[in-house]
């Protein structure tokens, strides 16, 4: 009797846990199968990777190269340095001073490129990282040195820089008789609400102090609301630096509440459409450029592999669904559109792909040159409070949130936006960078060059069609020729929407001329043999030795 009734305890126990098992599987099935997908195995990874840098010999010969195309590669590096020391002399003297107290300026250094390849370079070729004017699509250094700049500030500039400063100049004027009083509103508050709720399509609107700051509210209104904790993201999407929606590698946390699950995929909205514990869906539209892969940078430029795919049909396809699966659940979608806002359309990603979120966050560029991030929802989930429990609060509060200058900048900004002439920067916007990002592949296929681009609309990002272990040279050779790209290097080429086609035919003259030197100069030959999967496997087996 008492074996019968064991077996049948451990029986229901079995069928009450077949659920979660169940559960447990299919999220497991959603995730993506990568480390973008999978953070504690990225993290596990991370603290494996041994610390080594390749010596002199080694730095110049990682493929394999002959003696003839070493020596050129050695010959063009000596040659660079000196070019980059004389010509950029102040820049770096103030840059350098600098980097004993900014650690930024370290940690960018060192992840410039490949960590084997970091030490060898830093002494090599030094990169200055101070600016002092802005005009047109150009900025200078301290030396004087002009470059047409690719960088986009990180995707604040939009307009131009030159309209910035017309934004800022102008908030200074119309905040200046109130000045940094804090806590009460500028009047010119009113006409940001109206233009956002109109640009949003939502009902209400709060004010902070960043784009991840806003990101984090959306967040906290969404399982206030919902009253679950579970957050899904999708592998290679970047939602700010906060708790573990930034999870993996460069996170001390692990990933407690947050789900990564592949973008466009089937299981994933099976998990949504199953689970009760989801509160929010966080969606950053950039990822259609580079679905399911981090944002690329040149320190992971290890074989040379590097993929974009845009396909808006089946992007705005996939939103559609992800759209109604999260109605249907009660799920919170937010667009965290800090990034795009405002390029790809007026509206933004919600005009663009035609869905509508519950609740959308802004930033960078909607401030007109002054830090900003928003959020924008219905009445309902932007409430902070229960009239029926009082002391059931959802607390957001800033000091510097809707301060007076930022709000006038904003004002300016969103004013700007109206401007007919801006409107027509819009007007066939996506054919036009289209058709710039055709005719720059014309012309490096006709050069012979192993580069490519690829595009959603004015965000470009570099390709490589050989394998190789020195593509990320190639964003040293674009600083030489006059181009400025942020720290990333050839990952992300952001342009401005003011590039004229005078100003974008200098862009692909010069960028051409750097692919034509740095083949010249020996950094993409290759052997016949050499392949990505090779270049991997030897990586892999520097590492293990250097491990063991």
């Amino acid at each position: 009797m008492d074996e019968t009734l064991t077996l049948s305890a451990l029986a229901l126990a079995v069928v009450a846990l077949l659920p979660a098992a169940k559960r447990r599987l299919e999220l497991s099935r959603a995730k993506h199968r990568s480390l973008a997908g999978h953070s504690r195995m990225a993290k596990r990874l991370a603290r494996w990777v041994p610390g080594y840098a390749y010596d002199e010999t080694q730095f110049f010969s990682a493929d394999g190269a002959p003696a003839d195309v070493v020596a050129r590669r050695r010959a063009a590096l000596q040659r660079l340095g000196a070019e980059f020391d004389t010509r950029f002399a102040k820049t770096l003297a103030a840059t350098e001073q600098a980097r004993d107290t900014i650690s930024d300026l370290r940690f960018t250094g060192r992840y410039r490129v490949p960590f084997q390849f970091s030490p060898v370079l830093r002494e090599h070729v030094k990169v200055g990282a101070f600016l002092q004017h802005s005009e047109g699509v150009q900025v200078e250094d301290l030396d004087g040195n002009r470059f047409y700049d690719l960088t986009g500030s990180y995707g604040v500039n939009l307009l131009g820089y030159d309209a910035y400063k017309e934004c800022i100049a102008e908030a200074v004027k119309t905040a200046q008789d109130l000045g940094p009083v804090l806590g009460a509103y500028h009047p010119c508050v009113l006409d940001v609400l109206a233009r956002l709720r109109t640009i949003s399509g939502q009902d209400e609107v709060s004010f902070h102090m960043s784009g991840t700051e806003a990101v984090m509210q959306a967040v906290r209104l969404a399982r206030y609301h919902t009253g679950k904790k579970r957050l899904v993201r999708f592998a290679g999407a970047y939602h700010g630096w906060w708790e573990d929606v930034q999870p993996g590698p460069g996170n001390p946390l692990p990933p407690r509440e947050t789900f990564t699950l592949q973008d466009m995929a089937e299981r994933s909205l099976k998990v949504l459409a199953t689970r009760r514990d989801i509160a929010c869906v966080l969606i950053n539209p950039i990822q259609a450029l580079h679905p399911n892969a981090n944002a690329p940078g040149d320190s992971g430029l290890i074989d040379g592999s590097r993929r974009a795919s845009y396909d808006r049909g089946a992007y705005t396809a996939w939103l559609k669904k992800l759209r109604e699966v999260c109605t249907a659940r009660g799920i919170v979608l937010i667009f965290d559109e800090v990034f795009v806002g405002f390029r790809l359309a007026p509206g933004g990603a919600q005009e663009y792909f035609g869905v509508k979120a519950d609740l959308v966050t802004y930033g960078k560029t909607l401030g007109g040159g002054l830090p900003v991030g928003v959020v924008c929802g219905s009445r309902a989930l932007m409430q902070r409070y229960r009239e029926d429990r009082p002391a059931d609060i959802c607390f957001a509060r800033g000091t510097f949130n809707a301060h007076p200058y930022v709000v006038a900048a904003m004002a300016a900004f969103l004013k700007r936006l109206d401007r007919p002439e801006v409107r027509s920067l819009y007007d066939g916007l996506e054919q036009r960078w289209n058709d710039r990002c055709a005719q720059f592949n014309s012309r490096l296929q006709a050069a012979g060059v192993p580069v490519q681009v690829g595009n959603m609309s004015s965000i470009w990002t570099v390709l490589y069609t050989q394998p190789g272990r020195y593509h990320w040279m190639l964003q040293f050779y674009l600083r030489k020729h006059g181009l400025a790209l942020s720290w990333i290097g050839t990952g992300r080429l952001i342009f401005s929407l003011n590039y004229g086609d005078a100003e974008f035919a200098q862009v692909l003259e010069r960028f051409v001329a750097a692919c034509a030197e740095m083949a010249a100069d020996g950094w993409w030959w290759a052997a016949p043999e050499l392949t990505a999967k090779s270049i991997r496997r030897g990586v892999f087996r520097e590492m293990l030795a250097k491990k063991f």
